[in-house]
Parts: C-alpha cells; structure tokens; sequence
C-alpha cells in the first residue's frame, strides 16, 4: 500500500493573499501533477486539513477542480481555516462525506484502516477533541483492535517548541493521549497544521506532521518567541508506505526538480 499525504493547500479566491503571494492554486497544481507523475501511483490521496482559507463555496468549488486530475480515491478533513458546512456541501457526492455532525469516517479497503478525525473548533486556530469525539474514537479503535491503523487529523496533539504555534493547541489532549495509549494498533498519527515535517513519538506510537504544498513556517525554537515568519522553502507531500514484513514508512517526497549542480538532469547514484 502507498498512501499520499498533503496539507494545508490553503486555496483563496483569485487576488486574495495565499493566491497573489502564496500561490496556493499553483502549488497545488503542481504537487498534483507531482503525485500523478511518481513511478508508483499510490492507491489514495489524504488532504489534512486547511484545505482552503477562507471556508466560502467558492474556494471549494476551485479545490475540487485542481483535486480533479486525482485518479485515485482523495479524503479529506477539516483544518481551522475550513468551514464544516461549506466542505460537506461542496462534497456531498463523495462517498466518505458525512450527511451531518462532524466530518470524520473510516476506511476500510486499504490493508491499514483510517480514521479520519475534524479536529475543527469554530472560530479558533486550536483544535479540539471533545467528549463526543472521544467516544467515537474510542469505539471505532474497539471495534478491529488488532488491524494497524492511521488516525488521520489536522491538529497535532504535542507541543512543538514553536511557541507562537504552541498557544493554538488542541482541546483534551489528555484524553485523547489516554484513548491513543490504550490501542497498541495505532501505526502512525498523521498530522498537518503546523506548515513544516516533525516527527514525534507520543503515547505509544508515532506523530507524523506534513509540511504544506505551498509557504512553511519557519523553524523558530527561540523561548518565548512571539514570531511567526512564513518562508518558501520547498513545498512537500508524504508518501506513507505499508508492507506487511516492514510496517508503515513515511517518506517526505519534495515537490518540484533538484538536479545537482551543473547537470542537465538529475544524475543516478552508483554507490556511496
């Protein structure tokens, strides 16, 4: 199994700021074309949230036309810049789309099961995982205890050292770091939300967060730091990787074409 991951496409309206000086669009464009392109098609594409920036029909409509060269099955969760309601409308004919309540739902076909959580909290950058939540996840993991699986969201669950990003956290966090320890299944937590690759080892598995298709927050570790500077550095997908021998792999495949220094093409390593 070969599963793409990307994140916070962040998709505006034309001349809004992530269109005119992100290029959000453009670099969606291009991690598309990227995942059609790569030698091994993967069987599904997973999108983690912040799939637009403002949550208006618009936006969406303009999402589902730039996913559309996607042959493979796409799901998607909400991130704090989506509205609930507007991504289930715009989506309501995609068969994992919940008719109502929060926007998450299972996977079932690929040899690791997904759960998908909305993490989503209305009006705020932080996220939550209430009561409720909670309890859904706790019996969707009761239900195939011993089938790996991926749990799916937008906001990780840990603190990251970037204290700017640290101050939108996510609610009951505990809780569900309780949930998550009681489960050995849970192969891998993937995340995005924070605009750069970290990894994680929290509650007895592993915590995954995917760096955008477009702009990235720079690495600022500084205590107390109240920046928070976007930088273009180079835009990422994963690719998680299932063998049954080896497990789940994750790999960070760059967007775009880095050849070494004065050659026409990439060059092909003979040895090391």
């Amino acid at each position: 199994m070969l599963v793409a991951q990307i994140t916070d496409t962040h998709i505006s309206e034309a001349g809004a700021t992530p269109d005119a000086v992100y290029r959000t669009a453009w670099h969606l464009e291009r991690a598309v074309r990227h995942i059609t392109q790569l030698s091994r098609r993967p069987d599904a594409v997973i999108v983690s949230g912040d799939l637009v920036d403002a949550g208006s029909p618009g936006e969406y409509a303009k999402l589902r036309r730039l996913l559309a060269p996607l042959v493979m099955p796409v799901y998607l969760i909400p991130g704090n810049h989506d509205d609930r309601e507007n991504l289930r409308a715009a989506f309501a004919d995609w068969p994992f789309m919940p008719g109502r309540g929060f926007l998450h739902y299972t996977v079932e076909h690929l040899p690791v099961r997904f759960i998908f959580m909305d993490t989503h909290r209305v009006g705020e950058v932080g996220g939550e995982i209430c009561a409720e939540r909670l309890a859904w996840l706790d019996a969707r993991l009761s239900e195939q205890p011993r089938r790996p699986t991926v749990i799916v969201m937008h906001h990780p669950p840990f603190l990251t050292g970037i204290a700017r990003m640290d101050e939108w956290g996510l609610i009951g966090l505990d809780a569900f770091g309780d949930i998550v320890a009681r489960h050995g299944q849970i192969e891998r937590i993937l995340c995005g939300h924070l605009h750069r690759p970290m990894v994680l080892r929290w509650r007895g598995t592993v915590v995954s967060c995917c760096p955008s298709t477009a702009h990235q927050m720079a690495l600022d570790l500084e205590e107390g730091s109240r920046k928070l500077t976007v930088v273009m550095e180079p835009p990422c997908c994963q690719l998680h990787s299932w063998t049954q021998a080896g497990g789940l792999i994750s790999h960070l495949s760059y967007v775009g074409e880095f050849a070494v220094a004065g050659a026409a093409e990439p060059m092909t390593a003979t040895g090391t």
